[in-house]
């Protein structure tokens, strides 16, 4: 195999190591996946609207837009088609050449205009936890459908800023799932005492506490609540709000960045 460029080389490997065709591993992570690639679409809609590339998102080439001079090296090239050869949709295809060749423009050490997120890391992700998709009416994730949207609902969407495993880990599991962060005073929303969970599936129901073990553990909190034990009471909150406390959660307890 012939050496290739740092980072080019590198996004090449990590395509290299997906599992393109285990439908089990994208149904096991369905949701993070989801996350990940509504993230990806939201990134995309912003380098859109930056270089009044609109008519070709979401799956572009946004280093063609950022400097057109910088190609992907040739051996680079040729390993990544020869990787893509059987893959589907062109769609697909598409977005890994873009994102090899986005690396390529770091090679060349040219840096993207300040305050727009690095693309195409959030659909690295999404590669690495389950493959590919399928484009018709709706974005097929293999085990969860999404709406594409357009570019102006995407540009305004609510970040997925997270990136570790264990916290992409612990949003995938089965059922409809429902988050609480337990509040209080000088605990609130944003910075809540814990969260938890409430999971149903096939009419049965699962409530859990994201521990200081980094997992998900029974708890008898919200049934208790329920009976009128509420020293301590709890807000709804989004997928994405669950993600970023297990995220800080994470960080805090491994001394990670």
């Amino acid at each position: 195999m012939v050496s290739s460029p740092a980072k080019s080389g590198a996004v090449l490997e990590r395509l290299r190591a997906v599992g393109w065709r285990d439908d089990s591993e994208a149904f096991d992570h369905a949701n993070s996946r989801a996350l990940l690639m509504r993230e990806y679409l939201r990134r995309a809609a912003l380098w859109a609207q930056a270089y009044g590339a609109e008519g070709v998102w979401p799956f572009f080439d946004i280093a063609e837009h950022v400097d057109s001079s910088v190609e992907t090296p040739a051996e680079v090239a040729a390993e990544l088609e020869e990787l893509m050869s059987g893959l589907a949709p062109a769609s697909l295809k598409a977005s890994c050449r873009a994102a090899v060749r986005w690396a390529a423009l770091r090679d060349a050490h040219r840096e993207p205009p300040s305050g727009l997120p690095d693309p195409y890391e959030p659909l690295l992700l999404f590669y690495e936890r389950g493959g590919g998709w399928f484009l018709e009416e709706y974005l097929d994730l293999n085990g969860v459908m999404i709406r594409l949207g357009n570019v102006q609902s995407n540009a305004s969407a609510t970040p997925f800023l997270v990136s570790t495993p264990t916290t992409l880990d612990a949003l995938d599991a089965e059922g409809e799932i429902t988050y609480y962060a337990k509040v209080s005073d000088g605990y609130p929303r944003r910075k809540p005492r814990g969260i938890v969970r409430r999971r149903v599936e096939e009419d049965q129901t699962h409530d859990d506490a994201f521990t200081r073990n980094l997992r998900w553990e029974p708890t008898e909190y919200l049934r208790l609540y329920d009976l009128g034990h509420n020293d301590v009471d709890h807000v709804e909150i989004t997928e994405i709000e669950a993600a970023e406390f297990i995220e800080s959660v994470t960080k805090r307890l491994t001394g990670g960045a």
